[in-house]
């Protein structure tokens, strides 16, 4: 398929070839994946700025997407992926083999930092991609430490996501500083609570914090700190969609199907051979009716009928 880049889509290119460091933080559907690609594409054939990348993702999109994209686009037709997934034998392989992009889950960074130091192997991944960048929020993990032992052998970093702070504004000290070395939000997460936060709920007794909230200001002033590194974009704002269209298709119960939802409806109860299928309240009926009018309903927990 041949490619013909939004105009968004162009300028998130350009930004991470001209970015040694480039977080992107765009919604689902703007094309996070044929984005990166495209630029590592020319940052290897064209700029020979980058020799070997190391795509970090969720083990089904490292598995799946990734290498999909790659085959799936005309201009990234001379572009090698070698898929660092599986069993011990097939990580060892997929490691060894000749290529330029090699992905990897990230539950597996550990083993590979380790086949690398193991075996005296140098570090030759220049270029790092973290797709999902939310997933390395948390420094006191595994991913966090062991990647971040790497970090000086690295010299260009891209992260992704979509969700930078599920969780609140102190995701992004361990999200940023895995990319720029804690050059913009601080080297210690200490002193970036102290300056950008205040204590919230506190154990009276104990008095153990449960939770920090941000200082008057500290949104923008850490959002100032790190737009030199950061593009942020919202689907609504760029992706060009038709207008949605509703087509109705009414279908009508047969005999038997009307006899059990109305049985259902004035009884609240269904015995069945399998166990019965019952509604503790008006909310549960009400759900438990939809399911039947759609063809299905579910009985217990899991178990459709």
């Amino acid at each position: 398929m041949r490619f013909n880049p939004h105009d968004y889509q162009s300028f998130c290119i350009e930004y991470i070839k001209t970015h040694p460091v480039a977080a992107l933080l765009l919604d689902m559907g703007l094309g996070k994946t044929v984005i990166t690609l495209t630029a590592l594409n020319d940052l290897i054939f064209d700029d020979l700025l980058v020799s070997k990348v190391l795509v970090i993702a969720p083990l089904r999109v490292s598995r799946d997407t990734w290498p999909a994209e790659v085959k799936k686009w005309d201009h990234l037709k001379d572009l090698d992926i070698s898929v660092i997934v599986g069993d011990l034998r097939t990580r060892k392989a997929a490691v060894s083999a000749s290529a330029q992009v090699y992905v990897i889950n990230r539950e597996n960074i550990k083993w590979l930092v380790e086949y690398y130091e193991k075996n005296g192997l140098r570090w030759d991944f220049d270029c790092v991609v973290i797709d999902e960048l939310s997933s390395f929020k948390n420094y006191q993990s595994q991913r966090f430490k062991w990647l971040r032992k790497v970090r000086p052998f690295v010299h260009r970093w891209i992260g992704l996501t979509g969700t930078p702070t599920s969780n609140g504004l102190m995701d992004l000290w361990a999200e940023i500083g895995i990319l720029d070395g804690g050059e913009r939000l601080g080297r210690f997460i200490g002193r970036f609570r102290e300056s950008y936060f205040k204590p919230g709920s506190m154990n009276p007794s104990t008095g153990v914090l449960f939770s920090y909230i941000p200082r008057p200001g500290a949104e923008e002033q850490i959002y100032d700190r790190i737009s030199d590194i950061t593009i942020s974009m919202k689907a609504l704002d760029y992706l060009q969609l038709p207008d949605c269209i509703y087509v109705n298709h009414e279908v009508e119960m047969n005999d038997q199907e009307r006899r059990l939802y109305d049985q259902m409806k004035r009884d609240l109860i269904i015995p069945t051979d399998d166990g019965d299928i019952d509604a503790a309240n008006a909310a549960s009926l009400s759900n438990k009716l939809l399911q039947m009018a759609n063809g299905a309903v579910m009985q217990g927990w899991n178990q459709p009928l």
